[in-house]
């Protein structure tokens, strides 16, 4: 079923990504999350969609949604799009993507495992940094083979 916001949320959303030449494909709340997370779909009418427009369209969207209250509680903005690359690699993709789920997988095993998933906090020059339900990881960046958004919640 569809949260009742979802109308509301899609028409101020349409304009602000219209502006920024992106177009609007759906959008979902999941409320049972702490903080719930609003997950908004966009794709780039003129070429593959990058994260680049996801953190444009984050950026003006987070602004829009403060200013007109919709959502009085706190949440967690999500931008996605089904044809960005889903492994993170830049410095810029490591802060855009922070609070996002994500798998890292590691070349030999750390601390017995191989694949952790996690909300990324931050990635530095000696670790990657995850929450796993409020404890926090720092899994070695030389380990560290790949990072990845995960569609897990």
């Amino acid at each position: 079923m569809t949260h009742p916001l979802i109308p509301q949320i899609i028409d101020l959303a349409t304009p602000v990504a219209n502006s920024l030449g992106l177009e609007v494909v759906g959008a979902v709340f999941h409320t049972n999350q702490h903080p719930p997370i609003l997950r908004v779909d966009i794709r780039n009418l003129e070429q593959d969609t990058s994260l680049d427009d996801c953190e444009r369209m984050s950026r003006a969207l987070e602004q829009t949604l403060d200013e007109t209250g919709v959502i009085p509680d706190a949440y967690v903005l999500e931008i996605s799009s089904p044809g960005i690359s889903r492994v993170l690699t830049t410095d810029r993709e490591f802060q855009s993507f922070k609070g996002f789920m994500v798998v890292v997988t590691t070349s030999a095993p750390y601390a017995g495992q191989q694949e952790w998933l996690g909300q990324l906090i931050r990635r530095d020059e000696a670790a990657v940094h995850l929450s796993q339900k409020g404890r926090a990881i720092a899994i070695p960046r030389d380990l560290v083979a790949k990072v990845q958004l995960s569609e897990k919640r």
